[in-house]
């Protein structure tokens, strides 16, 4: 175990949430931690921006000083600004000063995360090609390491800019340059310190809004963190119940689903992450259902995972902007000026998510007790004014009202339709490379045989959706209870015949949470509730069809672990919320209320251990035989051969930044993605290959895909010529013979020793690496 590297990691991010915390306690200031838990969000943001826009020149070592030279300036020019002097000073002076417990908490539960994730991984560290893509994320990695500009070379379509959002990626190679790591230490401790940054923004941003409530912080946070970090969704104790039903009465409920006994023989992690299953026509498309713990779990870093503590950065500018008075109307818009950037930095480092970052923001200021009239120039506000008025005049108080909740639908959209403006100009050139790239993606109808059913949303959100119907209906009076139990009951009913399903969930959650906001108690959390209801009702009636399918298996994938990191903060808060109401009533010793007092705790041990036996099941079997701990991301499994890994590391010592090899293609065939052989060399080194995984037709169309596959079967079975027409064209300097292409062409494999160019340099096993002279070949 790298112990000393573990170190050297924390002490990193320690400084650069120290540098990070001016910046975040002025984003912050009314949260009681002055936003210590978004601190390290907001520094690697601060850094990233220069590093990205100066990589367009050049990328290495001397771009990150700059860029960490610019986080310095800003915590500098922050520290001595007076006016954020003078503000801390008022603050004081009201009592309100910063609570050195709440960024204690902070700093402990990022530490305990990362500590948490790090022994996972050490037991279970390759990149290995199986159940994920660890090649895919690994590769981008190492290619942004061994790149001179960004964006990077692809390396999976040698000679080409990528066409993925690689914002998140990096991130993690400005922590490795910062850190002095080697690239196979790194991805390990990146993806601790990525998920570090989620608990800790989602305890803090809970503990927040907790506190806002006169909630216990401490108890929204942790039940936060516990959600975003821990918990699962329902499908395991669902399996656990079908286990100790008779087998007939376990047909009928749950046809085709097995089931789990109480022993938990026969567990899978992976189970629980495929629930929702899409039926067309006879054909059955499955969807992803991660939750955090079965991602970071899996390993890999993907964009989905890197984004989620930057979507959270947003929904706290969201909650900044709900706490902030109308009357700061400068201090409101400067909080807006910050969302572009964001909204940027998540185009490019997670493009699924970045409508989420403004969706959030629209909430915030929909919702908030603020009127959003109060953005606008002050002459347009005025006429605003002027008009409510003259309606309420002619047609009385309650159409002067109506109006004002229409003025709280548009104002917000028309100012956050121009965040949206500015995000998109900034990162225009990204767009246009990666929309413009041959990219088969279009936006599509769901068809409604293919909506998700009532049990599938229920085994998956089914956690989140029993804490805020709780929740819901303790903001509301006793007499407005079952009216609205009723209701929700009847449009259930209404949903499930369409078939709607989905809106038997979200319907009542949209519109009795929207409805508490605006009339009854309720705060931020229930926000973030309405954030979360949406997200889930739009992936049931459009998708993006693309080739990372089928169907909308991907757009369910991206689209759900955004529903569960803003759903766990409120979920968080919401608990914190329920076990406060309930305490309170078991004080006043009323005989409906004792009941209360011991219903509301009783249902959260149970929601809390439902939710833990899959983390407890899936880290039982993750450490059981585990072997000394490492976080080498080579240190392979023992089906990877000898033979390729020492040819892999031949061609990492010996490759400089602008070697190119070329290797068999990895796609549906031989070898398929997902097998530990395809394209190997490539993804563990960021070496670029002339063409790689058939990931590359979702982003470059099918056309240039296969046709750069035809070209290496030609260099790999044909003629003399055909292989000096690739290598010429893409300036290959090492062409690669190993099991992958072994097994591709079989008898039909050319020896390159027999032709003249083509030299081994490398022989090992199976493995051979030839280096090409292209003045050798024939013309």
């Amino acid at each position: 175990m790298q112990y000393l590297a573990v170190l050297v990691w924390l002490a990193v991010f320690g400084g650069l949430a120290a540098l990070g915390y001016p910046a975040a306690a002025r984003l912050f200031a009314r949260f009681r931690s002055n936003g210590a838990g978004f601190a390290l969000p907001v520094a690697l943001v601060t850094i990233w921006l220069p590093v990205y826009w100066l990589g367009k020149l050049s990328f290495g070592p001397l771009t990150v000083a700059v860029g960490l030279a610019v986080l310095v300036g800003v915590a500098v020019v922050l520290g001595l600004d007076r006016e954020a002097l003078r503000e801390r000073e008022v603050r004081l002076a009201e009592g309100i000063g910063i609570d050195r417990r709440a960024v204690a908490e902070t700093a402990v539960v990022f530490v305990a995360a990362f500590l948490f994730l790090l022994a996972i991984r050490s037991v279970d560290p390759a990149v290995h090609a199986a159940g994920g893509e660890k090649y895919l994320d690994y590769g981008m990695l190492r290619t942004l390491l061994r790149s001179g500009t960004l964006p990077p070379e692809d390396f999976w379509f040698a000679g080409e800019p990528v066409q993925y959002y690689y914002g998140g990626h990096l991130v993690a190679a400005i922590l490795t340059v910062l850190t002095g790591s080697a690239p196979e230490l790194a991805y390990n401790l990146a993806l601790a310190g990525f998920y570090a940054m989620l608990v800790t923004a989602a305890y803090d941003l809970a503990a927040n809004v907790a506190a806002e409530r006169d909630w216990t912080p401490g108890v929204g946070g942790a039940f936060a963190a516990f959600f975003v970090g821990f918990a699962s969704n329902f499908a395991t104790i669902g399996r656990l119940l079908l286990g100790v039903l008779p087998s007939g009465l376990r047909e009928s409920l749950a046809p085709g689903i097995e089931a789990l006994p109480l022993s938990g023989e026969g567990f899978s992690y992976w189970n629980a992450s495929r629930v929702i299953t899409d039926t067309v026509d006879g054909n059955t498309f499955p969807t992803i259902n991660e939750f955090p713990l079965f991602a970071w779990l899996n390993g890999d870093m993907h964009a989905h995972m890197m984004g989620t503590p930057f979507l959270l950065l947003a929904a706290a500018l969201g909650f900044a902007l709900y706490l902030t008075p109308a009357e700061e109307r400068r201090r409101r818009l400067g909080l807006l000026a910050i969302v572009p950037l964001l909204g940027f930095f998540q185009i490019v480092t997670s493009t699924w998510s970045f409508p989420s970052i403004f969706g959030v923001t629209y909430l915030a200021l929909a919702l908030a007790p603020a009127d959003p009239t109060a953005l606008l120039p002050d002459g347009a506000a005025e006429r605003v004014r002027k008009r409510r008025r003259r309606v309420a005049d002619s047609f009385g108080d309650g159409a002067g009202r109506a109006l004002a909740e229409l003025e709280r639908l548009f104002v917000p959209l028309g100012v956050v339709g121009g965040l949206v403006a500015v995000a998109g100009v900034l990162a225009l050139p990204f767009l246009t490379r990666t929309m413009t790239g041959g990219s088969e993606r279009t936006i599509a109808l769901l068809p409604a045989a293919a909506r998700s059913g009532i049990l599938e949303l229920f085994a998956v959100h089914g956690a989140f959706l029993l804490v805020f119907g709780l929740f819901l209906l303790s903001r509301l009076g006793g007499d407005q209870r079952l009216p609205l139990v009723t209701g929700v009951l009847g449009v259930a009913a209404v949903a499930i015949t369409l078939p709607l399903d989905v809106l038997a969930f979200t319907l009542p959650l949209l519109v009795v949470g929207w409805a508490v906001l605006r009339f009854r108690d309720a705060g931020y959390e229930t926000v973030l509730i309405v954030a979360g209801a949406g997200l889930v009702t739009i992936v049931e009636f459009v998708y993006v069809s693309e080739q990372a399918g089928p169907l909308r298996m991907n757009t369910v994938f991206k689209t759900y672990m955004q529903v569960w990191v803003l759903w766990s903060v409120g979920a968080g808060a919401a608990v914190a919320g329920l076990l406060g109401g309930a305490k309170r009533a078991a004080q006043r010793a009323e005989r409906p209320a004792v009941g209360r007092g011991v219903v509301i705790p009783a249902f959260v041990a149970l929601l809390v251990i439902s939710t833990s036996l899959y983390g407890g099941f899936a880290l039982s079997g993750h450490f059981a035989g585990a072997s000394d701990p490492t976080l080498d991301a080579t240190e392979m499994p023992s089906w990877y051969e000898d033979d390729e890994l020492a040819a892999v590391d031949w061609l990492d010592r010996n490759a400089d930044g602008e070697t190119v090899i070329v290797s068999a293609p990895a796609q549906g065939g031989t070898p398929g993605m997902y097998n530990w052989n395809s394209a190997i060399a490539s993804s563990l080194t960021g070496v670029p290959t002339v063409v790689g995984w058939a990931h590359e037709v979702g982003y470059r169309g099918s056309e240039s895909y296969y046709a750069r596959v035809d070209a290496v079967d030609a260099l790999y079975t044909g003629t003399p010529g055909d292989a000096a027409s690739v290598i010429r064209e893409h300036d290959v300097d090492y062409v690669w013979v190993g099991s992958a292409e072994r097994n591709r062409y079989g008898d039909a494999l050319v020896n390159f020793s027999d032709r003249p160019g083509y030299e081994p340099v490398f022989t090992h096993g199976d493995v051979v690496v030839y280096e090409v002279t292209a003045a050798e070949l024939p013309a």
